[in-house]
């Protein structure tokens, strides 16, 4: 392809092919001094498209320790690490007879009051019938209220007992630890015969079915489409394999200490291949939803103070202030006061000052 030779300012002519100027010496010189030559392209813009290696962690779906709600010392672990187990299943049986005597008392309780209700609201029932009878005044009032009164304490004293029966019946059930979900089981912190309160973690069960990949993206790159809403990725476990997950959630928020988003990908795990915890090499296909800027690297000058681009315009040269962004293997993304169709040098250099004029050859970009 042709090189292109262009003036920045007017070109010096000579007179007429061949001929020479005289100085008043008479000696033959050179008309004019011959100016220096720097390459340049025209801008233009692009689809930005860029793949990115970025770190990644495996979390499990759901996780939780298991406590014991009440003292006691644990009667049996019905589960070891590694255990596959179902939501609702029994995992861990603890012991406490003060627990057991609170419920035995509080049914006796429960019991008595049930009789001493019954036979109050008796008493007011046929009292009151009587009252209804053709025969005046073979019921006191003051015996009908009374009675009435009697029938209300007593009930009240049921119910009060019947809820505190059952809040004691709902502490006995917590000495009996279940599963929260189908998962499996992966620290044991307990064995039969330990005393337990509350503060003591006695299992970890977490669901591995799914697990969550969670990726931090550069500032540079939240705001770039991933085309598929898929995600390809390695574990060290398996180098040869690569794996697949789902786009489902962003913070929606930069992290002010690591410049970062959080992106979570969820990863079908049915066949349990991947492990909760291991590190990941995810490879994300990033592209632009608008045309970008993209230059070669040579083409941005950096200095102490600025990093810009020199651009000819009306045939002098102009400093250009611009702002990096992801870099492709064709090139440089820049932000900046630049449009598509500005001539811009290939190698910028704090050397060619602002206003200064020199031939320029177009290369390709």
């Amino acid at each position: 392809m042709r090189n292109i030779y262009l003036p920045v300012l007017g070109l010096w002519l000579l007179a007429s092919c061949g001929q020479s100027s005289t100085n008043p010496s008479g000696s033959s010189a050179p008309a004019a001094s011959t100016q220096d030559t720097v390459a340049v392209f025209l801008l233009h813009a692009d689809t930005l498209k860029k793949s990115v290696d970025l770190p990644g962690e495996l979390q499990p779906y759901l996780q939780t320790d298991l406590f014991a709600k009440v003292q006691g010392y644990v009667r049996q672990i019905k589960v070891d690490i590694g255990d596959r187990i179902r939501k609702g299943q029994t995992l861990a049986i603890l012991e406490a007879p003060e627990v057991n005597t609170q419920v035995s008392q509080s049914e006796a309780a429960l019991a008595s009051l049930v009789s001493k209700y019954t036979a109050s609201k008796d008493k007011y029932q046929r009292l009151y019938q009587a009252s209804q009878s053709e025969s005046p005044g073979i019921v006191a009032p003051v015996d009908l209220v009374s009675s009435h009164d009697q029938m209300a304490a007593d009930s009240a004293a049921y119910e009060a007992m019947r809820q505190q029966s059952k809040a004691y019946k709902e502490v006995s059930g917590y000495l009996y630890i279940t599963a929260p979900f189908d998962g499996v089981v992966i620290a044991r912190k307990a064995d039969p015969g330990a005393l337990v309160s509350a503060s003591n973690m006695l299992l970890t069960v977490q669901d591995n079915d799914i697990l969550r990949l969670r990726i931090s993206i550069p500032e540079s790159y939240v705001a770039a489409s991933t085309g598929k809403r898929d995600l390809s990725f390695a574990v060290d476990a398996y180098p040869q394999q690569r794996f697949t997950g789902t786009l489902t959630r962003k913070t929606g928020a930069i992290d002010p200490i690591t410049r970062t988003e959080l992106w979570e990908y969820e990863v079908d795990n049915k066949q349990h291949l991947l492990k909760a915890g291991a590190f990941v090499y995810a490879r994300l296909n990033l592209e632009r939803n608008t045309p970008s800027l993209v230059l070669p690297p040579t083409a941005i000058a950096t200095t102490l103070e600025r990093k810009f681009v020199i651009r000819v315009h009306n045939g002098v040269t102009q400093w250009v202030d611009v702002r990096q962004g992801m870099t492709t293997d064709a090139g440089i993304e820049v932000f900046g006061e630049l449009h598509p169709g500005d001539t811009l040098l290939t190698k910028a250099s704090d050397e060619h000052k602002p206003g200064t004029s020199a031939y320029w050859k177009f290369t390709r970009f």
